[in-house]
């Protein structure tokens, strides 16, 4: 049996999306589709205390934000662009276009074609989220969506300049300074000023999580979710050190991230605990990785490997991060996790900030049927058919006249019975009375047989 040396509370992060919230968020999104234009600004105004001429900034303004920040911002943030931007062209081209002949004369086929425009939701509040912009603009470009509209919340009264370069690097179509619900409802619904997207990607608080699931369904979206997960896999051969500061890295972004830790060894998840209790209070970020560790953080110590890989996947986490003697072996024994982070020289942080994988990632178990953000999201796989061979089409034709009067779609059957009386010379008794002379009309005319 499993031994908890640190349990979590019975919390979950679904306690936030009560009534209240519910009702909050259908009501804003309500006025934004009565009001447009309007009820954006009341909004900004009433939760931003934001109130600019226009939330949409202009070429140039962008331009002397950009032209305002230190060199080596924006190097910084051109280098970690090129990683994600690097990955996704190898994912990219990984997603061919297809087609086959299956019988003669019958071309199947699918291609992978982009939405045409996509919203993009970069997170401000406490943090400035430069690195959504990455994740969600810059994999959408590869994509090949036409039109990214990208929106931000101004940060105590400002704008958020190093987001905005970080958009227009990514190669935004649009930047606007507008965050929270009425940022992702106006992308969804559209407005006077703003025209709606097909889908949005990007994080959020629960206000922003609500608005998308409220949305989903008029608009796309990329993943329902939740705070910040963390789950360590670790051995004897992990540096209790290492394991602690790498948990804290991920609960410091909020209140609710869990921050988990699995291993076969006693010794190591007693010496963890003491140094988190060393390095907590130190931290800048305490106020949001206190209460995080306090109620979500978990130590469980197992008998072996085969018992740590079996507990972790009943987690489905957003990270797991395996640091033990032979990391690699996870690859064959997790099945559940929206990312894997392996060895003790990769860390969660590199994931979420300079790797070039994408960080967002499925979280509350929704590992379990889904992976996270990448650049298929932004594309749907249609299908084409075509067939050539007349023959073929009249056969195909009597199967589906046969298979249609099993399920009682008669409609059905009848486009099959036309090709199979055209190519096959079959012969229908509602043909013969459809195609009867008439009263009124005369003979009705044969459909001519293609040459």
């Amino acid at each position: 049996m499993p031994t908890h040396l640190k349990t979590a509370r019975t919390k979950s992060f679904t306690d936030l999306a009560q009534d209240e919230v519910r009702e909050r968020v259908q009501g804003i999104i309500s006025d934004i589709r009565r009001l447009g234009d309007e009820a954006v600004r009341s909004y900004a105004e009433t939760f931003d205390h934001w109130t600019p001429e226009s939330f949409r900034l202009s070429a140039e303004e962008i331009d002397a934000i950009i032209a305002g920040l230190p060199q080596q911002v924006i190097d910084d943030i051109v280098f970690v662009q090129a990683q994600v931007r690097g990955f996704a062209e190898v994912q990219r081209a990984s997603m061919t276009d297809v087609e086959v002949e299956t019988l003669p004369g019958v071309f199947l086929g699918h291609r992978h074609v982009p939405v045409q425009a996509a919203g993009a939701y970069v997170p401000g509040g406490k943090y400035p989220l430069t690195a959504s912009a990455h994740m969600t603009i810059v994999t959408a470009k590869v994509a090949g969506v036409p039109r990214v509209v990208a929106c931000t919340p101004p940060i105590r009264g400002k704008i958020p300049a190093a987001t905005v370069a970080a958009m227009s690097l990514a190669g935004a179509d649009e930047i606007w300074i507008l965050g929270g619900v009425q940022a992702v409802a106006a992308m969804a619904v559209g407005t006077e000023s703003m025209a709606r997207v097909d889908m949005i990607a990007g994080p959020g608080n629960a206000f922003v999580a609500e608005a998308k699931r409220q949305l989903y369904g008029e608009v796309g979206i990329d993943l329902f979710a939740g705070p910040t997960e963390i789950l360590i896999v670790a051995d004897d051969a992990a540096d209790p050190f290492l394991v602690a500061v790498d948990l804290l890295s991920q609960a410091e972004h909020g209140p609710e991230s869990p921050a988990i830790l699995i291993t076969t060894s006693d010794d190591l998840a007693r010496r963890v605990l003491a140094h988190v209790e060393r390095i907590l209070p130190g931290m800048p970020t305490a106020d949001y990785a206190g209460p995080a560790w306090r109620d979500y953080g978990q130590v469980i110590v197992v008998a072996d490997l085969d018992e740590a890989y079996a507990l972790a996947d009943t987690f489905a986490s957003e990270h797991v991060q395996i640091l033990t003697a032979e990391p690699r072996q996870a690859l064959e024994r997790m099945h559940h996790y929206g990312a894997l982070f392996l060895g003790e020289n990769t860390c969660v942080s590199y994931g979420d900030k300079v790797i070039g994988t994408n960080h967002v990632l499925p979280t509350l178990g929704a590992a379990r049927y889904t992976g996270g953000l990448w650049v298929g999201k932004y594309l749907r796989t249609v299908t084409y058919q075509e067939v050539r061979d007349d023959a073929t089409s009249g056969e195909l034709g009597r199967v589906c006249g046969r298979a249609s009067r099993v399920e009682l779609f008669e409609g059905h059957a009848r486009s099959g019975d036309v090709r199979a009386a055209r190519h096959l010379g079959d012969s229908f008794e509602w043909m013969e009375a459809a195609l009867a002379p008439t009263d009124d009309a005369g003979s009705v005319p044969e459909p001519a047989a293609r040459a």
